[in-house]
């Protein structure tokens, strides 16, 4: 999944995997533990940061979480033209299926903020959905 913004400030190119992390998941205990990498490019002419992150995090039965807060595992990376940076995290569903999606706010070098929105992302126990 890839996400640009044409604006030559605000080129951010957000890809992400996801993953099942059984050693980590009590299905009899409905606690199904997921893991997704997102690496952020910045692709843009100018220097950005990201200050926050937004999730809204579904499980199957459609009971919803939001999650708000500073930066993403405790970092707020700056990143000049042409760098990436690569974090994971997880999320833990009450149901073997659910979907994420949310945004990062970022502010480039003239102190201009802007949201990156992450589309709609499913997490999922392997071989449950076909």
């Amino acid at each position: 999944m890839i996400r640009e913004n044409s604006d030559p400030k605000k080129n951010i190119e957000i890809a992400l995997e996801t993953h099942y992390v059984a050693e980590q998941s009590e299905p009899a205990a409905d606690k199904f533990v997921f893991a997704y990498t997102i690496r952020i490019t910045n692709n843009s002419v100018a220097v950005n940061q990201l200050l926050s992150r937004h999730w809204v995090i579904t499980d199957g039965a459609g009971d919803v979480e939001e999650v708000r807060g500073e930066g993403v595992v405790g970092k707020q990376p700056k990143l000049a033209s042409g760098e990436t940076f690569e974090y994971t995290s997880g999320a833990i569903l009450k149901t073997p299926v659910g979907t994420m999606q949310g945004s990062y706010q970022f502010e480039n070098q003239d102190g201009e903020r802007f949201d990156v929105p992450i589309p709609v992302f499913s997490l999922s126990v392997p071989h449950l959905v076909h």
